[in-house]
């Protein structure tokens, strides 16, 4: 008898979601007991990992990925995470156990009222009515999450999977194509307004995705340059390239000033504009005309933009490099300055990204979580590829740590580097163990200086004086590390640093063994 586990399968070989990211409970036996042998269960040890994880290897892939969940305990742990990924948009199908179906009315122990818990950030949620029904739901789910680029959650009673499946039907195409071409008539009025500005000027973001290439051309045939979005999940453009501003400035005066000279921005793949901390004011100057291209329905639709584009970025910007007139202009952007060399004493989280800079490879690819030294970061570490600036765009922490071992997991022949604070590595340093099992040669470097900084500097800044958080550097992240399985090394002094590095990063390519760098910083005066 076919069954709708068996059904369930064949639509997961189908759409190349043979890798399930999971932390098992009672209500997942009936699913994962005698798992054929073409489907790879990977575990981590918290659920939070589990869709960290999941979205690391989906980033890599680009591509939808599988995570399972445990009722009301897993799917509560993950909420931050699938915050995260519907945040960064990305695609995941994510699959949650319930309790019997047969008696779900007389709430048995571990059933869950799951609908809801995690809020609004599924990009769908379902709870197929009949077992015969869970097929179609999570066949939708994968076609959801790929064209929302967001988590789509499945939540499925444990008896549904030994159900009868014979001669039902998928209520799901099997096969979805979505055409990005775009029109050039459609594109008129913005070829018109960039063709006649004085002074134009780029915002790319997160959802430029891997088609710089095309950005990049219009960029250059423009001749403006080229800013980062603030808080992006994602670089948006080369951040070495000549053209390339640096990133914009997080509050609502600082964007006026650094837009000031531009008469046309156009922001790709990025709203407009994010922020921090409130400011009044306007976004732009008076006379700042602003376009906007993106795939995102809620971007467009909430973006204060003259001019608006729901479309593919790479596709309109190619279209756009292909019929603008080249007005002449071009040259360098100045960018913020590098930091002074190494001038003795207690390291500074900025030694630790120098020195980084000068060894990583070209092609690595850099997972940050270290809010209190990201604008150094940015500064010094110029991303010069699409994997080389990546980050929780919506600042909740546990990213870093799992998104690199997932990550490394997809692509296992490219570098891979976690730049992660202390306090941010003790939200996903489950994580480790899972680099260590599945020998996914990971780097991560953890900058320790025993306290939350960025929040200390905000309690100064707001001034309402110290923080009434204590400091936590008892927290030894090394012998953490070592607990879980993986390799650590702790780095206090330079020749410590230097030594480590110039060890490690020739190698990381083919390392298969993951390694954590615990280096003690101090917080800047």
């Amino acid at each position: 008898m076919r069954t709708v586990r068996d059904a369930v399968f064949d639509i997961l070989r189908r759409h190349e979601l043979t890798t399930i990211f999971a932390n098992p409970g009672s209500t997942e036996v009936p699913l994962l007991a005698g798992l054929p042998d073409d489907l790879r269960f990977v575990l981590a040890l918290h659920e939070g990992s589990v869709v960290g994880m999941a979205t690391g290897w989906a980033i890599g892939r680009e591509a939808p990925a599988l995570a399972l969940l445990h009722s009301v305990a897993g799917l509560g742990n993950a909420v931050s995470a699938i915050a995260t990924a519907r945040e960064n948009r990305v695609p995941l199908v994510i699959l949650v156990g319930q309790q019997d179906r047969r008696h779900l009315a007389l709430e048995p122990f571990l059933a869950g009222r799951l609908a809801g818990l995690a809020g609004d950030y599924p990009v769908r949620a379902d709870q197929p009515v009949r077992p015969q029904d869970v097929p179609g739901a999570v066949a939708r789910a994968v076609h959801e999450a790929t064209t929302s680029r967001g988590p789509a959650l499945v939540v499925v009673p444990m008896d549904d999977w030994q159900a009868p499946f014979d001669g039902e039907t998928v209520a799901a195409p099997a096969r979805l194509l979505r055409p990005a071409a775009v029109a050039d008539s459609d594109l008129a009025p913005l070829v018109e307004l960039l063709a006649g500005a004085r002074r134009p000027a780029i915002v790319s973001g997160a959802g430029v995705g891997p088609g710089w290439f095309a950005l990049v051309a219009l960029a250059e045939r423009l001749g403006c340059p080229v800013y980062q979005e603030s808080f992006g999940g994602r670089a948006g453009f080369p951040q070495d390239h000549p053209q390339y501003g640096g990133v914009l400035p997080g509050g609502r005066s600082g964007l006026r000033e650094r837009l000031r000279p531009h008469d046309v921005v156009l922001a790709v793949g990025a709203p407009v504009f994010r922020q921090y901390s409130y400011e009044p004011g306007a976004l732009v100057e008076p006379g700042t005309t602003i376009a906007l291209v993106t795939d995102d329905p809620a971007v467009a639709h909430r973006s204060p933009a003259d001019l608006a584009y729901l479309a593919s970025p790479e596709a309109v910007c190619a279209r756009l490099a292909a019929l603008l007139p080249a007005p002449g202009r071009g040259g360098a952007w100045s960018r913020v300055s590098g930091h002074e060399p190494y001038a003795g004493g207690p390291l500074l989280h900025t030694d630790v990204l120098r020195e980084l800079a000068a060894r990583l490879p070209h092609d690595v690819a850099l997972i940050e979580e270290a809010p209190s030294a990201r604008p150094d970061l940015h500064a010094m570490v110029p991303a010069r590829t699409s994997f080389g600036f990546i980050s929780a765009a919506n600042g909740g922490l546990g990213f870093g740590l799992p998104a690199a071992v997932g990550l490394r997991m997809a692509l296992p022949g490219r570098p891979v580097v976690a730049v992660v604070g202390d306090g941010s590595a003790l939200y996903g340093v489950q994580a480790l163990w899972s680099a260590a099992h599945y020998r996914v040669g990971a780097l991560f470097v953890v900058l320790a200086n025993g306290r939350y900084a960025v929040m200390d500097g905000l309690a100064d800044r707001h001034g309402g004086g110290k923080g009434p958080w204590p400091p936590f550097d008892e927290v030894d992240m090394g012998a953490l590390a070592r607990s879980l399985g993986c390799p650590a090394q702790r780095i206090e002094t330079y020749a410590d640093l230097t030594g480590a590095l110039d060890e490690v990063l020739p190698t990381l390519a083919a390392r298969e063994t993951p390694l954590l760098l615990d280096v003690v910083v101090s917080v800047a005066p």
